[in-house]
């Protein structure tokens, strides 16, 4: 019994383990907080463990207040404030930035295209950035806008209420594309094309679009049958929203801070274009 319990702990552990690559990247970016001189306190706990506690909640979905102490992650609510300060200091979104500045680097990286699509989840406390679905019988709920490059690895994301259009949203998710540098020269922000399913399809927002590119959007047409030959290209997208669901926190949305839950899906994000990198180191 004793062994298998053991066993337990290690593959619980190996859940929210951190690559020592993937720690290298991550540590400049963590703000240092200096100990007070006088009443100093409890030491914090070390920026790697509670790290590992953040992941390890992002991955099984586990409450905050029940994250196993036995693991040396610390408690809950320190991973919870940390992933809260780190957030507030830009951390994940620099996290995030600079791998995608080197999958550039390495030409892993295809911004000739993009497509954008986006999925609803359950939003069980309510709280902002959330709202009737009309997919899921009016319940409150929150949707996820995502754009991706060629090969699906995310660029940007948006979290809304349940009941805002995915239309709504086309213009500010192309604009969330955060400038991508890893070269020499100009860095890259607009992909060319941009693909989109019949959700999109709107006279207004196609013109809006084509400020950003010379080319029209490839946006599917309403009342049409399908088999338009786009999918072919937006496929990547509905696959990296599939790899997201693959972290059991972004299944439901737990948290009532839309800042909070918004922490996750860009760690998530980062953590996508990680494995994509490590296949190039």
């Amino acid at each position: 019994m004793g062994g298998v319990s053991r066993s337990r702990r290690s593959v619980r552990a190996s859940r929210g383990k951190v690559d020592d690559g993937l720690w290298t990247r991550i540590e400049p970016l963590v703000p240092v907080v200096q100990r007070r001189y006088r009443h100093p306190g409890r030491r914090c706990l070390d920026d790697r463990q509670v790290l590992c506690g953040i992941l390890f909640v992002l991955h099984t979905g586990i409450p905050w207040r029940f994250l196993p102490q036995e693991l040396g992650f610390g408690s809950g609510m320190t991973c919870w404030r940390r992933l809260r300060d780190w957030n507030e200091g830009g951390v994940w979104q620099r996290l995030h930035e600079l791998l995608l500045a080197e999958l550039r680097t390495t030409d892993m990286l295809g911004l000739s295209r993009a497509a954008v699509d986006s999925s609803h989840i359950r939003a069980m406390k309510g709280g902002p950035a959330t709202g009737p679905s009309p997919v899921d019988r009016g319940k409150t709920g929150s949707n996820h806008h995502v754009i991706v490059e060629a090969h699906g690895i995310p660029l940007a994301t948006i979290t809304t209420g349940g009941n805002r259009n995915d239309v709504t949203q086309l213009i500010p998710l192309i604009e969330a594309v955060p400038p991508i540098r890893g070269k020499r020269g100009q860095p890259l922000r607009r992909p060319r094309h941009l693909y989109a399913d019949r959700g999109y399809d709107h006279d207004l927002h196609r013109d809006r679009v084509r400020r950003f590119r010379s080319p029209p959007p490839h946006i599917a047409r309403r009342g049409i049958e399908h088999g338009s030959g786009l999918g072919v290209y937006r496929w990547v997208v509905e696959g990296t929203i599939a790899l997201l669901r693959w972290f059991r926190r972004l299944r439901i949305r737990w948290e009532i801070h839309d800042d909070i839950h918004h922490a996750f899906v860009t760690l998530g994000c980062a953590l996508i274009c990680w494995r994509r990198l490590k296949l190039s180191l």
